[in-house]
């Protein structure tokens, strides 16, 4: 199962504010930590909403919202793609994440990532499993059925 952990953002952090030297080497090590268990799939910080974009939609049409954006709480900072046993797995990486002390009231959200191998074969035409298998033969990513 694939599971992405998500970090909420600071007014430090949609200040583009950088974190300090020791929750950066905090960070490396739990990254390790990911890497070395094999369950990381990919992992990233984000700019502040201000370098980001909303696409809104209206009656059919497109409008681009440039950032920034409303509150930091209701925003990202940084993900990470995880692929574990069970959500309960999933949890128990989330909750060693570190986080500096000032955070209180700003969590992580883990959501489970919709997966190809959640749709059982027989549901899903031949045509579509050609075209997947295809593109994931293409891009070089392993099918995870």
């Amino acid at each position: 199962m694939k599971f992405m952990i998500v970090g909420k953002a600071s007014p430090e952090t949609e200040a583009g504010t950088l974190p300090s030297q020791e929750l950066v080497d905090n960070m490396h090590a739990y990254n390790e930590s990911l890497a070395k268990a094999g369950v990381l799939l990919a992992g990233e910080g984000l700019y502040p909403s201000s370098a980001g974009a909303q696409i809104a939609y209206s009656g059919g049409k497109a409008s681009v919202i440039d950032g920034p954006f409303a509150e930091a709480k209701e925003l990202i900072a940084g993900f990470w793609l995880i692929q574990v046993k069970s959500r309960e797995e999933a949890i128990e990486w989330a909750l060693r994440v570190p986080v500096p002390p000032d955070h209180d009231g700003i969590g992580l959200d883990v959501w489970r990532v919709f997966d190809a191998t959640d749709v059982p074969d027989e549901s899903t035409p031949a045509e579509e499993r050609a075209y997947e298998e295809g593109l994931r033969e293409r891009l070089g990513v392993d099918d995870p059925r």
